[in-house]
């Protein structure tokens, strides 16, 4: 998954959420939420030629209908949008967007409101838009697997092919799991006989049925949860079980700024770490450099102390940096680096960092001795 993509993603939620009361017009929807959104996916919605607005599709007898985008590349149209206010539901039901695509050259149609972006196909009859959406995507409950699925949109990756090739696994997983939950939620007649059949012998009268029926419900809540207990406390087990002491420098440690156990320290991460450490025990004992991962950095920190910070790795994106504080633990510098051996060629700035915590703590042993 492309990690500026999902970036710039909540940064559209962000902006969408302070925003919106303001916006009162489907007009305004398209200017502050669409257009940055379709921006976002790479194409040009300054270049007339690959994103054009109130396309003109002419509809049987129906004149200078005007769908609200089209998206082209290479010449040909690959995307058809159709706008609603925020305020409405993202729902092609009596929607233009039907006609319109069968009208078009484009596999794929979108109806959206600036909040939710509903994707169709025509995976049931050629050229006529399915009735439901194969992939959804929520702004306000963005998930890895949906930008995942987003990325084949993007300009950079578009293929038609690979998108197709999982489109019809989505949209029947998508409906799989709906009646999955519909299930769980009111279990069917079909589903406790399926069940119950399995292992009860005598016939199933209608009041055996009921019966079975409310066994069932009790039966998949206290499935539900105790897998949701027992994974609360393995995630707490864990913890437990590898504490990090202070100064150790044991890799993972999570600070007041994390989630607790969904965060996961990469190898890049681990391997940047211990680099750090290898230049500064030069000068410092290794029990003294401390590790401390985060959602937004990998910190390395002299005496475990958050106002010593020593340097930070900002791995979590396509481009790496190495922070410096050579400068002081409130000016922090960011170094580009093409690879991890760029690190090394930091030794200086790094060495000098520790000498300031060192000088700076010289004088106030000596004022104390005063």
């Amino acid at each position: 998954m492309e990690p500026d993509l999902k970036l710039k993603l909540e940064q559209l939620h962000q902006r969408v959420d302070a925003l919106k009361d303001q916006i009162n017009t489907e007009e305004a929807t398209k200017n502050a939420f669409v257009m940055p959104f379709i921006q976002i996916i790479g194409y040009d919605i300054f270049n007339p030629t690959e994103v054009i607005p109130e396309y003109i599709c002419d509809i049987g007898t129906k004149k200078g209908e005007k769908i609200d985008y089209v998206i082209k590349k290479d010449g040909e149209p690959i995307l058809i949008i159709e706008c609603k206010h925020w305020k409405e539901h993202a729902d092609a039901h009596n929607s233009q967007l039907h006609r319109y695509y069968h009208v078009s050259k484009s596999r794929f149609g979108v109806l959206t409101n600036g909040l939710v972006y509903n994707f169709y196909a025509d995976l049931e009859r050629p050229n006529v838009m399915d009735d439901k959406p194969f992939f959804t995507l929520d702004l306000s409950n963005l998930k890895d697997s949906g930008i995942k699925v987003l990325e084949k949109f993007t300009k950079k990756d578009y293929n038609l092919e690979s998108i197709l090739d999982s489109a019809e696994a989505l949209k029947y997983i998508k409906a799989i799991r709906n009646e999955y939950e519909k299930e769980l939620e009111d279990p069917s007649d079909e589903f406790v006989k399926l069940l119950v059949t399995r292992f009860f012998e005598k016939p199933l009268t209608a009041s055996r049925l009921a019966t079975f029926k409310e066994y069932t419900k009790r039966a998949i809540s206290n499935s539900i949860n105790e897998s949701i207990s027992f994974r609360l406390k393995n995630a707490l087990n864990i913890n437990e079980k590898t504490p990090v002491p202070r100064g150790s420098g044991a890799v993972g440690p999570i600070d007041e700024h994390t989630e607790g156990p969904r965060l996961i320290t990469t190898e890049e991460e681990t391997e940047g770490a211990q680099i750090i450490k290898a230049i500064l025990r030069e000068v410092v004992p290794a029990a003294r450099i401390a590790f401390r991962d985060t959602q937004s950095y990998f910190g390395i920190l002299l005496d475990d102390n958050n106002r010593k910070p020593l340097a930070r790795l900002h791995f979590n994106f396509s481009k790496k940096y190495l922070e410096l504080f050579h400068k002081g633990k409130d000016n922090g510098e960011k170094k580009l680096l093409d690879s991890l051996d760029d690190m090394y060629q930091y030794r200086k700035e790094l060495l000098a960092t520790v000498a300031s915590y060192q000088q700076k703590n010289d004088k106030e042993e000596s004022s104390n001795d005063r």
